[in-house]
């Protein structure tokens, strides 16, 4: 297969694969709801560094040995599988409490710690999933020629990483316009409870599944 028509297959391949909701959707809308839009994009960035990082890795070859050795391997995805159940249980309390502070209380200084926060649950969401850098390793090379080039392998990882950054922020920017609705208790406590049991959910399926 020659190198454009197959980035060309790769990435119809990669937006199909990122508009399936998966624990990204779930932790970015997570901060977008609690803590605003600022939160929900810096998540959005923290996914796609993880991706970038991943796609990195995967290329100079440190990938390969992770996934080659079990214990780091199993250390990972129990890491992630903790992790997202945290976030869940996290989404689930805050929808049994049901305390919303208004937006317009928040400061400059909580905006800033907002940010942080948002980009911390996404990138360590998305580095803690071993599925992530499976994905860099055994599906990204069968869009590659024979003889391919390491920029070749990195280009499809950060196109991959890039796209799935504009969708999430896409997302974000919808949650935000919608706030007006999605502000009101019942509904933030509907979403919380569902965005906790869809972590709850993603983790169990990591748990589940064989390194």
């Amino acid at each position: 297969m020659s190198w454009w028509p197959a980035y060309g297959s790769f990435l119809i391949f990669a937006v199909v694969l990122i508009l399936v909701p998966g624990p990204d959707f779930a932790v970015v809308t997570k901060n977008a709801l609690t803590s605003g839009r600022r939160s929900g994009a810096w998540a959005s960035v923290g996914v796609a560094t993880s991706n970038a990082v991943q796609g990195v890795v995967a290329v100079v070859g440190l990938g390969a040995v992770i996934a080659a050795s079990q214990p780091a391997f199993a250390a990972v995805k129990w890491v992630g599988v903790a992790y997202l159940g945290f976030l869940g249980l996290q989404a689930l309390r805050s929808a049994w409490r049901g305390r919303y502070a208004p937006a317009e209380d928040a400061t400059v200084a909580s905006q800033r710690r907002a940010a942080l926060h948002g980009w911390r649950q996404g990138f360590l969401s998305n580095i803690s999933n071993p599925k992530v850098l499976i994905f860099y390793l055994a599906v990204l090379p069968q869009f590659l020629p024979t003889s391919a080039a390491a920029w070749q392998l990195l280009l499809l990882a950060l196109t991959h990483a890039v796209l799935g950054l504009a969708y999430l922020l896409l997302l974000v920017t919808g949650l935000h316009r919608a706030r007006r609705l999605l502000a009101r208790r019942p509904v933030r406590r509907g979403l919380d409870a569902g965005t906790g049991i869809a972590l709850l959910g993603f983790s169990a399926r990591l748990a589940r599944e064989q390194a």
